[in-house]
């Protein structure tokens, strides 16, 4: 499951760098594209704003044919406190680009990637590609909601993949 979702997130990961390269976030030190997932990271009560911040919810699988089919929910938080220079009064125009975004990257095609290891990528070692891809349905938007000055939306989408033999 793993393989999974850190293809997924490598992959938007990726899509928004080309589409966005503004979209930044500095994560403990370090400039890292828009993207994080949030078991990956420390916890914090730090909410970050005009970044997407994947959170895996749901799990099924389908033990039937030759490789059981995995289906997990990916959600994807993002908010925004609109631009200091505006008075926070852009807030729901930064967020419609977000949605923009998200939309572009998520609906790219092809719509999967193949599954990739990536335990173990530090020190020169590569990640190792795998024998099936992930693939991933269409994007459904939750209403936009509002926290004292600050505007959220959580989309969610399903993210389709193969258990590999050896695969947990």
């Amino acid at each position: 499951m793993e393989n999974t979702r850190d293809t997924f997130y490598v992959t938007l990961r990726n899509r928004l760098a080309a589409l966005n390269p503004a979209r930044t976030m500095v994560v403990r030190g370090l400039v890292r594209p828009g993207v994080l997932v949030e078991e990956n990271e420390l916890a914090t009560t730090f909410q970050p704003v005009n970044v997407f911040c994947l959170r895996w919810t749901g799990m099924r699988v389908d033990p039937a044919g030759a490789l059981p089919l995995v289906t997990q929910v990916c959600e994807i938080r993002y908010a925004s406190d609109g631009d200091a220079d505006n008075g926070g009064m852009d807030r729901g125009r930064l967020l419609a680009a977000m949605d923009g975004e998200l939309t572009a990257v998520v609906g790219q095609h092809p719509r999967y990637a193949v599954k990739t290891n990536y335990a173990g990528v530090s020190g020169g070692v590569a990640a190792l590609a795998m024998g099936t891809n992930v693939f991933w349905g269409d994007l459904a938007f939750g209403a936009v909601t509002s926290t004292g000055e600050r505007v959220e939306r959580v989309a969610m989408v399903e993210v389709f993949s193969y258990q590999e033999a050896g695969e947990l």
